[in-house]
């Protein structure tokens, strides 16, 4: 019996979608150069884990690894665009995905949301309607602890009393998510509602997914 339903947060019930301008623009370079700094393994790693806790600190070290000279204005207007690109995908959220939630917690069962985030990411999130329909939000920088890593599956499951059978984790399989999930054996769903994935991206999740759906309120089937 399905005793709590975990959630993966950025693509699978937000999406942090870009605005008229962006973190890239203010540089005059393209949104593909943009992310190859921000995403890097180990920068991402360090924000991810929560090493660096200051929001600015985050742009010096993206920034830092670009041949370009910036000003300390510049770099203060990239934190404030991705700021409120987060702001936007946290406070904006899809109707079919807050009525479905509501549903499932009116049921009696459990709701957690095991995130990988840094500190600007999840900055706006008490403001989040999402906010007060979950039991727990576990967001990776606040635990030092990143999802595929089996630990904090078990960490959320541990905070909301539940075992690996009576769990189910949904998302859109970034982070080798599913893997993880199911590793220390918790049901999986693979969620393309607000983010499809190309063949080759598809057939990669599919390994480690129980389910797949395609509309958020399929959830509901599975709940048992």
């Amino acid at each position: 019996m399905t005793k709590a339903i975990f959630f993966d947060l950025f693509f699978t019930l937000v999406y942090p979608g870009y605005l008229n301008e962006n973190e890239n623009d203010v540089i005059g370079i393209s949104l593909s150069e943009w992310e190859g700094y921000a995403e890097n393994n180990v920068l991402y790693d360090e924000r991810a884990k929560g090493k660096i806790k200051n929001d600015r600190e985050i742009i010096d070290k993206i920034v830092n690894r670009m041949p370009y000279k910036l000003t300390e204005l510049q770099k203060q207007v990239i934190l404030e665009k991705r700021e409120e690109r987060m702001k936007k995908a946290l406070l904006i959220v899809d109707n079919m995905i807050l009525e479905i939630l509501q549903k499932i917690r009116a049921s009696g069962i459990k709701l957690g949301i095991i995130s990988n985030a840094d500190v600007i990411d999840i900055k706006y999130w008490n403001d989040s309607p999402l906010s007060e329909l979950f039991d727990l939000a576990l967001f990776s920088c606040d635990v030092g602890m990143v999802k595929p890593e089996a630990e904090i599956y078990q960490f959320a499951m541990k905070k909301l009393n539940v075992k690996p059978e009576e769990s189910i984790f949904i998302g859109d399989g970034g982070s080798n998510e599913l893997y993880g999930a199911r590793s220390v054996g918790m049901k999986t769903i693979f969620t393309e509602y607000l983010d499809c994935k190309s063949k080759d991206q598809k057939e990669l999740i599919e390994k480690y997914a129980d389910y797949h759906i395609n509309s958020f309120d399929e959830i509901l089937r599975y709940m048992d």
